[in-house]
This record gives C-alpha cells, sequence and structure tokens, in this order.
C-alpha cells in the first residue's frame, strides 16, 4: 500500500461496533461479594493506617474495608462518602497506586496492596444501585451560595453546603453537570453513564439547583454573584489550552486534547466518532494518556505520545504510562514539536531532541501523523477582581481568596495537585469554610 493511501486522514469507522464496545469496556470491572470479601480479608487494620494518610480526602479505609469483610456494605459506603461524597467516580479515576496503596503495608512487604479502589468501588456502588442517599439535609439556614462549575471540586461543595442547610445554586458553562469527570475522563474508566449517575445520586440531598449553559464571563459576573449571594464558590477548572506556537496548527487534523475526549465522551455511537490513522500526542500528563489511548481503541494505526521531559518527570503515573504502552502507543521522551507540515490536511509532525534542561540538542525526527492532539497543559481563562499566583485563583488552606465572600478549589485555585480526588477535598473543605463563615455571622 502506497505512503498516500495510508496516510488517509481522519474518518470514522475505522473499527465496527463490536470491537468498539470490547476495547471501551469497563476497565476495572467491579469486585463480586465474594471477591470482595477475599481482598478485604488481606487487610490488616492498621492502626495509624499509612493509607487514610495518603488519601487526600482522609476515608477511614481500614474501617471501611473492614464493614466489608462483615458483611456491611452499607455502612462501608457510609464511611466513605461521609469524607468524600464521589467516592464512586474517586474508586474508579483515582491514581490508587501513587497514593494509598502505594503506602500499603502490603505492598511494602509483598508487592501486592490490598485492592483499595476496587474495594472502595463496591461499597459505593452497592448503595448507589439502591438508590439510597445516605445523607439528611438540615433544616434551612436562609443563607444561599453560589457555586460556579459542576465539576468534582463544585459538586462537592454544593454537597457539604446543602447538608447543612444552606441552599445551592450552581452554575455550569456545559450543557451537564459533572466537569472534568463528565467530560475530561477516558470513556473506558467511567463508562454506563455513570458520571451523570452519580451526579443525580448527589443531588437527592436536596436544596441544590443546578443551571448549565451559564459561565463566568459570558453573562455571569462574579461582582453580581457577591451581590445576590450570601458567599460564592469557584470551581472553574482551567478552561484555555496553551498553543504550540508553530506554523500550521490550522490545519485540518489538529485539535485540543480535552476537546476530543469530550466529543468522544458525548458520542453515543462511536463507529461516527473520526480518529486519524497516524496520530500525535503533545504532552505527558493524564489527559495525553486518555486521548492517547482512546485514539487507539478506536482504531489509529500508530499513536505516539510526546514529552519534552524524561519518562521520571513524566506528570501521569507510570501506572498510565504502561497502560499506554500495553495498548501499543509509543512514548517517547525528551522531544518537542519543532513544525507541522501538510496542506489543509496535516502530513507530518517534526520532533526536535531536547535535552534535560529542554534545550534543543539539534537532532529531529519526522513522524507521519494526520491528527495531532495538544495536551499542554491548561490556563485560566478569566478572573475579574481576584489575586492570582502561578496563573491560577491565589487561595489559603481554607480555600478563600482575596475577596472575603469567595472561595475557589480544584484546578483553578493555587496549590494542589491535578486530581479529581483533590479538587473533591478542597470543595468540600472549603464548603466548611464557608458554613462556618455564615453561621459565625449569623444574628
Amino acid at each position: 500500500m502506497t505512503e498516500a493511501l495510508r496516510l488517509d486522514g481522519i474518518r470514522a469507522g475505522r473499527l465496527g461496533p463490536e470491537d468498539l464496545a470490547k476495547n471501551f469496556a469497563d476497565l476495572h470491572p467491579a469486585l463480586t461479594s465474594h471477591e470482595a470479601t477475599i481482598a478485604a480479608d488481606r487487610c490488616y487494620f492498621c492502626h495509624d493506617a499509612p493509607c487514610v494518610t495518603a488519601c487526600p480526602t482522609d476515608i477511614d479505609i481500614p474501617l471501611f474495608i473492614r464493614q466489608i469483610a462483615t458483611g456491611t456494605e452499607e455502612a462501608a459506603a457510609k464511611t466513605i462518602f461521609d469524607q468524600n461524597i464521589l467516592g464512586g467516580m474517586c474508586a474508579r479515576v483515582c491514581p490508587t497506586e501513587t497514593l494509598c496503596e502505594q503506602v500499603c503495608v502490603r505492598e511494602v512487604a509483598e508487592g501486592k496492596p490490598v485492592e483499595i479502589g476496587r474495594l472502595q468501588r463496591f461499597a459505593t456502588d452497592a448503595m448507589m444501585a439502591d438508590g439510597e442517599h445516605p445523607f439528611t439535609r438540615a433544616p434551612d439556614t436562609g443563607k444561599s451560595v453560589a457555586v460556579v462549575g459542576a465539576g468534582p471540586a463544585g459538586l462537592a461543595a454544593a454537597h457539604r453546603l446543602a447538608l447543612h442547610g444552606h441552599s445551592v445554586t450552581m452554575f455550569d458553562a456545559r450543557p451537564k453537570a459533572g466537569g472534568l469527570n463528565e467530560y475530561g475522563i477516558a470513556a473506558y474508566k467511567t463508562p454506563h453513564d455513570y458520571a451523570q449517575a452519580e451526579v443525580d445520586w448527589l443531588l437527592k440531598i436536596g436544596g441544590i439547583t443546578v443551571e448549565t449553559g451559564k459561565a463566568l464571563g459570558d453573562g455571569l459576573t462574579l461582582s453580581a454573584l457577591r451581590s445576590d449571594f450570601d458567599a460564592v464558590f469557584l470551581g472553574i477548572g482551567l478552561g484555555g489550552v496553551g498553543a504550540l506556537g508553530l506554523d500550521g496548527e490550522d490545519m485540518t487534523g489538529t485539535e485540543n486534547a480535552v476537546d476530543f475526549i469530550a466529543t468522544l465522551r458525548q458520542t453515543d455511537d462511536l463507529t461516527t466518532l473520526p480518529v486519524g490513522r497516524h496520530v500525535v500526542v503533545i504532552g505527558g500528563g493524564m489527559t495525553a494518556v486518555d486521548a492517547a489511548v482512546q485514539s487507539k481503541l478506536l482504531g489509529a494505526e500508530t499513536v505516539t505520545i510526546a514529552y519534552r521531559r524524561n519518562q521520571a518527570k513524566m506528570p501521569a503515573s507510570r501506572y498510565e504510562q504502561d497502560l499506554a504502552a500495553t495498548h501499543g502507543v509509543r512514548l517517547m521522551f525528551g522531544v518537542v514539536p519543532v513544525a507541522l507540515r501538510g496542506d489543509a490536511q496535516l502530513r507530518e509532525v517534526e520532533l526536535g531532541y531536547v535535552d534535560t534542561d529542554t534545550k534543543p540538542t539539534g537532532e529531529t525526527l519526522i513522524l507521519r501523523a494526520d491528527q495531532l492532539l495538544r495536551a499542554i497543559g491548561q490556563k485560566l481563562e478569566t478572573m475579574e477582581g481576584l489575586t492570582l499566583d502561578g496563573g491560577k485563583i491565589a487561595v489559603d488552606a481554607s480555600g478563600k481568596t482575596s475577596l472575603a465572600d469567595v472561595w475557589a478549589g480544584g484546578d483553578c485555585a493555587s496549590g494542589g495537585e491535578d486530581l479529581t480526588v483533590t479538587a473533591v477535598a478542597e470543595g468540600r473543605d472549603a464548603a466548611m469554610d464557608i458554613h462556618a463563615s455564615l453561621t459565625q455571622s449569623a444574628p
């Protein structure tokens, strides 16, 4: 087959429905009751357990595993949800291999940790399947809070605020609530519309109104929100994506990885979703891996991740790197894009090698590419009247911003890590600080 025929651009239907269904099946199938009991029995139920310290939301992991071991998974779910109302999602997407499971005593001694993430999913799934919501909202306080951004931080904040009796209005720019969980995570990690099911379950607490299609800076202003509500929480994420700064970025075939993933997540029939034959992903974080693996699962022939630093500095965990490699994704380190070539359609990406200080070595190579996905980090698009720190909203330990009645958390706020579980913790803790502020100032 000639080169011209092999570089056939971006098209749909590279794989049939059966192959796609298999490729996008649940990455980590749920444990059965018997499997959960066996997995739970491996836990030592440590005093001062290192796994709890490693969990950003401070879930009492030995307690909920003991509850599973004794056949009370509903109690286990309540233990989890007390600290992390998005515990079901975090069980699916949290990098447990670098957090709780990495410090598990079993991992340290035997190289095989207790399967904390899968046990957490077992417990939370059981309660959510029953439709039960384990919390009862406190009497209405008469206070109202605006939560801007219905992603992990915003959802966690909204739920905790509603739990304490405050009226919450959530605003989100997208057509659906869920944020990163709905639009930004690989489909094989959360199949069967789990993100929306979790949002619906969370809203059973009551006292939360969701208004979609409303973005800060686009008909929604911080000054108006401060006037209309007693407090404001910002969990708006990072909407802007950096450009490569190369000629040809407007060619067909170049797009942001986050947009590619969002489109995939909202496509009901994956046979209609176009993908290139030869795909290059620029970046080294979780978004890069999710975009690369899903390109391969859609039927791309070659997929390459190009990252500018060495493997040890790659933001995506080693587990995620290995996941990409096992799916046939090529990982290249110490390279940066230096040129894009083609006419109206992208045809080639030229990469330049760099040293440990990311300075060019003068060596280059050319990759065939009809699709290039940018996953080089996101940035805060707009923010009125707030002090910034490193391009993000400056906050203190409780999430309070430079404005007395405004808090922030998640990716848009300074500090922390780019993780769903961290965003949940920040949203929860900010909500508690907002609650304290509102109740202390009450007459």
